[in-house]
């Protein structure tokens, strides 16, 4: 009997099915060992012995460690198999370590996919532990470990905050960069004028809206609402008259297929998924879905960031392009590089395993997300083996006397890989054309003039993909660190959501400023993405692992200490208030919810002060279900939506009715509830507009549009 060790206990079963009687499959559930806590500073490292390592392992898995010895000494081989990256040649080393069995037992297999094909190569090719990678593993780790012990119990102490981290505080930094540019931004006033023309050609009308660029002699923009007028008393005595007509093929490549951090942006983007929801639903796809009463793997390991493809899939996929579209529609593999400086390891791109097993039919096999996902991944790597579109662009300048405009249009003269990714709609075959044919001196009719008053916008706030997709071109972390950064981030409370956008707390500003005052040396952009580098140096064996840590550490620990004696300690502050229950001052300190009072002697007092709840306002609007009572505004004390309004009736607990929304008299024709009425801002224009809906939030209503949508 054979011994195959996994990290997952989801692939145990699928790998079974395809070893048979022969192998047992055991899973190691993830780390089974960490850097204890002893030695200077509690790191679990000697930093006077070249940076050595102590490990101890890990309560929870005291249990799994023993009946995986058992097996192991029980088996004639051991294979382990865990993920194909650093982090799993790391977690191979380590079950090697205490497994007990002589080293000619024991080898290191890894694959891309989970298939039966790929997992009995892997074994036809096992080899022994490679410990570059370990020890690049291990740096990493002991990196992270020295400067979130130090850093965070140094912010706890004198900030209040929860935690900083060598990748975390960077993209907080950037969060919080970015929202300073925005407060900084100063608006500017502009003017657009817009004509829309109608023009007939047999039973079909067309409505071309063309844009004002400026005079004939020079582009310029119209600042003042005078100025617009001017411009629009002078169009008013003149005709519209097409002067020229520009068109321009080009071709619109697809792109490579996904990565990491592309598949969190994409998903994010079109599906609003977070990073995390993203991964978790991806590990599903390749640890194996039953598909015909068969457990498979669906894709390649999805923490990659290469955009290379085997040549096995290559070969599947063109005779799958050629038979269903035709041969004019495969382009194959790009020769570009896929070793870049932010590219680790010989991966594949994220990709089906298999060519033929399209997102339809499989889709019964899969829930709604996971057929979203894998049709992403599908789609994208099929495209990146097809042919470029060829796109005619259209551009036609129009003449009002001196004044130009501009119509832009385009149609698809080949569709090549939009054939299955995104513009999938677009058929060739129907001549799809934005603008109809136009001559020179043809004079337009026009339907419509407006003039509308705008403001230049201040930079986006980052969304998860934004800040991914930076993050990524900086070389700032790795594609197992994205989506654990994102939720780091919210669950420190460094962060609040604004519809999909991050936009920093106060103390998510108070500690990026602090880090960037005592640590603006190693918290940095710069120096994070050279250590991603320094990484990757010793995973290659070109650079010492001990030696690039003791360059790091005797920078850091200056630094510290610096900072232990000149950050000012915000928390706790003193009042001038005394506990009731024994005497001592009253602080106030910084809790999960933000600023509380309470007694200097905890724990020995546990006194806490309570917050005064502010006296509700009455709306006067009667409870529309007791009757008895009236409808007052309250404030949320508790929860993730502490500090939001709320109604609710005033004769609360005997009547339990809330609204999130100010109720009216008018009542939902689904479901009988009242109507609400909700008041939302536009925090870049600052524009209130008030909707209407069903104060019944499960109500089918209110999955509608919004009704009644008013700016106000």
């Amino acid at each position: 009997m054979k011994l195959l060790i996994v990290e997952s206990p989801a692939k145990c079963k699928t790998i079974s099915t395809y070893l048979g009687d022969d192998y047992k499959v055991e899973s190691s559930i993830g780390h089974i060992r960490d850097l204890s806590i002893k030695g200077k500073g509690g790191f679990g490292v000697d930093i006077e012995n070249n940076f050595t390592p102590e490990y101890v392992i890990l309560k929870d898995k005291v249990d799994v460690v023993e009946k995986l010895k058992k097996a192991a000494s029980e088996a004639d081989h051991v294979y382990l198999a865990t993920d194909p990256d650093r982090e799993g040649e790391a977690i191979s080393w380590h079950l090697a370590s205490v497994l007990g069995q002589p080293v000619k037992k024991v080898s290191r297999i890894v694959f891309n996919e989970i298939t039966k094909s790929a997992i009995l190569k892997s074994i036809q090719n096992d080899r022994q532990i490679d410990m570059n990678l370990v020890h690049s593993q291990e740096s990493r780790r002991i990196l992270d470990r020295i400067i979130g012990f130090r850093l965070s119990s140094l912010m706890q102490q004198k900030l209040g905050s929860k935690s900083a981290g060598r990748v975390q505080s960077v993209a907080l930094k950037l969060v919080v960069d970015r929202e300073k540019e925005i407060q900084a931004f100063d608006k500017v006033e502009y003017w657009d004028v817009v004509a829309n023309f109608l023009k007939t050609v047999g039973e079909k009308e067309y409505l071309l809206k063309s844009k004002y660029i400026g005079t004939v002699d020079e582009a310029h923009t119209i600042s003042t609402e005078e100025e617009v007028n001017k411009v629009i008393d002078e169009l008013k005595q003149g005709d519209f008259v097409v002067k020229a007509i520009n068109k321009k093929e080009r071709n619109r490549t697809s792109k490579p297929p996904f990565i990491t951090s592309t598949l969190q942006q994409d998903a994010s983007a079109k599906y609003n998924y977070s990073a995390k929801r993203v991964m978790t639903i991806a590990q599903r796809l390749y640890e194996g879905i039953e598909v015909n009463k068969e457990l498979v793997g669906l894709i390649t390991y999805m923490r990659t960031d290469s955009i290379r493809l085997s040549d096995e899939f290559v070969d599947s996929a063109k005779d799958y392009i050629e038979n269903t579209y035709g041969a004019d529609y495969y382009k194959g593999v790009k020769k570009v590089s896929t070793k870049g400086k932010n590219i680790q390891d010989a991966h594949e791109a994220i990709r089906p395993t298999k060519i033929d097993r399209t997102p339809e039919s499989i889709k019964k096999y899969l829930s709604l997300e996971e057929y979203k996902i894998y049709s992403l991944i599908y789609n994208r790597a099929l495209a990146s083996l097809m042919k470029d579109a060829k796109v005619e662009d259209t551009k036609v300048d129009v003449v009002n006397g001196n004044h130009l405009f501009n119509i832009q249009g385009e149609k698809v003269l080949f569709d090549g890989f939009l054939k299955v990714y995104e513009e999938a709609n677009i058929d060739v075959h129907e001549d799809v054309e934005l603008l109809p044919e136009l001559e020179i001196d043809e004079v337009l009719v026009l339907a419509e003039l407006t003039k509308e008053q705008k403001f230049t916008s201040p930079p986006h706030r980052y969304t998860e993909a934004r800040l991914i997709r930076k993050m990524e071109e900086l070389g700032i972390g790795r594609p197992s660190t994205y989506a654990m950064t994102m939720e780091t981030l919210r669950l420190r409370s460094y962060v609040s959501m604004d519809k999909k956008s991050f936009v920093p707390t106060d103390q998510g500003t108070l500690t990026s400023d602090q880090l960037d005052l005592f640590f603006s040396s190693i918290i940095n952009v710069k120096y994070t993405a050279e250590m991603e580098n320094i990484l990757d140096e010793i995973a290659l064996g070109k650079a010492v692992w001990h030696k690039e840590l003791k360059k790091f550490y005797d920078e850091f620990a200056p630094l510290i200490e610096y900072a232990r004696d000149n950050m000012v300690k915000i928390y706790p502050k003193i009042t001038d208030e005394f506990c009731p229950d024994c005497g001592l001052p009253l602080y106030i300190r910084r809790g999960p919810f933000g600023e509380f009072t309470a007694c200097s002697g905890y724990p020995r007092c546990k006194f806490i002060k309570k917050k005064e709840k502010p006296e509700p306002v009455s709306t006067g609007i009667p409870c529309p279900v007791c009757g008895e009572g009236v409808i007052v505004e309250r404030v949320s004390g508790r929860g993730r939506s502490r500090g939001a309004k709320f109604y609710a009736c005033n004769r609360y607990p005997d009547c339990k009715t809330t609204y999130s929304g100010i109720p009216t008299s008018e009542k939902c024709l689904e479901c009988g509830a009242p109507m609400i009425e909700v008041v939302s801002i536009d925090k870049e224009t600052n524009i209130e507009t008030k909707i209407i809906r069903c104060g019944n939030e499960k109500c089918i209503t209110n999955k509608k549009t919004k009704k009644q949508s008013v700016k106000i």
